[in-house]
């Protein structure tokens, strides 16, 4: 059975250390690399999409996560708090509350709408030890978040937006959801807010989903609202949710959080929590066993490696290398060991591209490239060979040459 897991440790991607703490995976050079390319193109899509992204804190006083709710609804999966002097802090469980004081930072317009705040932060959940899983299930949550105020009219449209989003972050990635969900409020009194708002709120969401096949949760939504949840299955049938989208009327409230409209009077947004990609953790859980390990040469944290025939043709390497990193390329150079040992140890890293350079190629500034499906390519002057690389990864594709 394919375990990410497994791939994990035999891939160099993360390492989970007792002495670190259960939850508590790092991420190893192999790892961040992919994870860096991935963050920098969702930054760089919601940048284009209109988002203004932020940092803030991981932790906050008692007061924000009861003014938000959190403490009320959600104090179990919230680690104990931190005493300073007269203040309780605590880590938080979400990013909305400190989303809502930036939107509050000063007074805003209808025309300023809708505000999209976004930001890849750190969160932490309390999850049992037995539910604890490599990437799959953390304590330290890296999430891709964001929350755009807008006004009621703006609703329907941002979420459709929002939704336009994720199919294209999922296309880059290889994500292939395995059905969307609209999660509503079951019984009890775990809920926040009026029956209007709930009604209002999932009526906006079905209208989004118009032509969209789904299934209904009652009992799924959050807290303060309902959401589109777009669902994954892994290898071995359990479904989680990857992306998220969900409409909030009560923390603009608890909040007291407004726009001035074009008449000049008070008015309340409406705050539209999403996420398109969830989080890191999870989401390379998902990755590392969807494409075993095999990442799109965009993402892969090796994209090109280097193997000289002998130690003759170190200094051409070199000149390859060099040429290839100043492309913006992640390159390695292997020079230890037989050539077909490095081959197989490429392979099995899944690096894509192998540019092999014996005494013919040294001569010529030239490189052999094996790709990692088994093609091997004519030798050709290494600058086409950065070139053809680099148009790959501009495209952010999944195949190994160029289209066309």
């Amino acid at each position: 059975m394919i375990d990410h897991r497994r791939l994990g440790r035999e891939l160099d991607l993360f390492v989970s250390d007792p002495l670190a703490g259960a939850g508590l995976p790092i991420w190893l050079p192999a790892g961040a690399a992919a994870r860096h390319a991935v963050e920098e193109y969702v930054r760089e899509l919601e940048r284009r999409a209109g988002y203004q992204h932020v940092y803030s804190p991981p932790l906050g006083r008692r007061e924000l996560f009861a003014l938000s709710g959190h403490l009320g609804h959600f104090a179990d999966e919230m680690f104990p708090p931190m005493r300073m002097g007269d203040d309780e802090l605590l880590l938080r469980p979400a990013l909305c509350p400190h989303h809502a004081l930036v939107y509050r930072a000063r007074g805003r317009s209808y025309r300023e709408l809708p505000l999209r705040v976004g930001e890849l932060g750190g969160m932490y959940r309390a999850e049992r030890s037995g539910v604890l899983g490599g990437l799959a299930r953390v304590r330290a949550i890296s999430l891709n978040d964001a929350h755009n105020f807008c006004t009621l009219e703006q609703v329907g449209d941002e979420v459709r937006e929002i939704l336009r989003l994720i199919r294209q972050a999922h296309a880059a990635l290889g994500v292939r959801p395995a059905g969307f969900r609209l999660s509503l409020r079951g019984p009890g009194a775990r809920y926040v807010g009026d029956d209007a708002s709930w009604a209002r709120a999932e009526e906006l969401l079905r209208a989004a989903l118009d032509g969209v096949g789904h299934e209904e949760a009652p009992g799924e939504a959050a807290f303060y609202g309902p959401k589109i949840d777009i669902q994954i299955v892994d290898p071995s049938g359990r479904e989680s949710t990857i992306s998220t989208v969900q409409i909030d009327f009560d923390k603009p409230e608890k909040f007291d959080l407004s726009y001035t409209d074009a008449a000049g009077a008070r008015q309340r947004p409406v705050l539209v929590h999403r996420s398109l990609v969830g989080s890191m953790e999870r989401l390379f859980a998902y990755l590392i066993e969807e494409h075993e390990g095999a990442f799109a040469p965009w993402y892969a944290p090796v994209q090109l490696l280097l193997l000289p025939v002998d130690a003759g043709q170190s200094g051409a390497v070199d000149r390859v290398a060099r040429r290839a990193v100043d492309a913006g390329l992640r390159v390695e150079v292997d020079a230890g060991g037989s050539l077909g040992a490095r081959v197989r140890d490429a392979a099995r890293r899944r690096v894509p591209y192998v540019g092999v350079v014996g005494a013919r190629e040294a001569a010529d500034d030239a490189v052999a490239l094996r790709l990692r499906d088994g093609r091997s390519l004519d030798p050709m002057p290494a600058a086409d060979a950065v070139r053809l690389i680099g148009a790959v990864v501009a495209a952010r594709s999944a195949e190994l040459l160029p289209a066309g």
